[in-house]
């Protein structure tokens, strides 16, 4: 049975997902703030947090970040704030989905089960490890070294890079990409990627140049 922990400061909200999720079959844990909610995250495995902005003492989006730098489980943000800046910024921050409150739990529902059938971003390639000359990716720990030195990335960055560099040769759209890693949830024209791809390029120096720019097409991992 898959498990799942709503984290929300309001009882009547974490009772109506529980309600909702408990009828779609899953195993509902609960958590009413963020402190308690990185503590289940550390000691229990979820195959998904339902985590709200608004707690107490530990802000959702300061749960999502700490969550990230141990685990990859899905995370959907529920938040009463749907502007542009605070979704990019959940997304940015790891999460796989944003919902603005007040919600519908069936289309919650439909949300958890989209992202779980997508699965892990690399889940298909079945490999523990991804290495082109001098680039070492490491996809079980989630670590990036270059020419023997680890690097630091973004979990959307890490993302993206093992996404291009587990597909050598091969364009990637700008759309495949943000469908694959964002889900789908920014639009194509968003600078979100291109920064990204930026940031990804400053890591990999002196590759940088292995990420090849395709205008108006996409983004392809050459292969030397």
């Amino acid at each position: 049975m898959k498990r799942i922990l709503v984290v929300d400061g309001d009882m009547t909200v974490r009772a109506q997902i529980g309600r909702y999720a408990r009828l779609e079959g899953y195993d509902v844990a609960e958590a009413s703030d963020g402190y308690t909610a990185v503590a289940l995250c550390r000691q229990s495995t979820f195959d998904f947090v339902i985590l709200a902005v608004m707690l107490p003492e530990l802000d959702g989006f300061s749960v999502c970040q700490t969550i990230r730098s141990f685990s990859q489980v899905p995370i959907l943000i529920l938040s009463e704030r749907g502007d542009e800046a605070d979704r990019i910024r959940g997304l940015e921050l790891g999460a796989d989905d944003y919902v603005v409150k007040p919600f519908s739990p069936r289309e919650l529902m439909l949300r958890i089960s989209a992202i779980m059938k997508r699965g892990p971003l690399l889940d298909s390639m079945r490999q523990q490890s991804i290495e082109q000359d001098g680039i070492y990716i490491d996809l079980i720990a989630r670590r990036v070294t270059v020419d023997g030195t680890q690097v630091g990335l973004t979990p959307k960055e890490f993302d993206v890079l093992a996404l291009l560099a587990a597909n050598p040769d091969v364009v990637f759209s700008r759309k495949k990409i943000l469908d694959t890693v964002w889900g789908g949830d920014l639009p194509e024209d968003t600078r979100t990627l291109d920064t990204h791809i930026k940031q990804i390029r400053r890591a990999i120096t002196p590759h940088n140049d292995r990420i090849v720019t395709l205008r108006g097409v996409g983004y392809r991992f050459e292969k030397k």
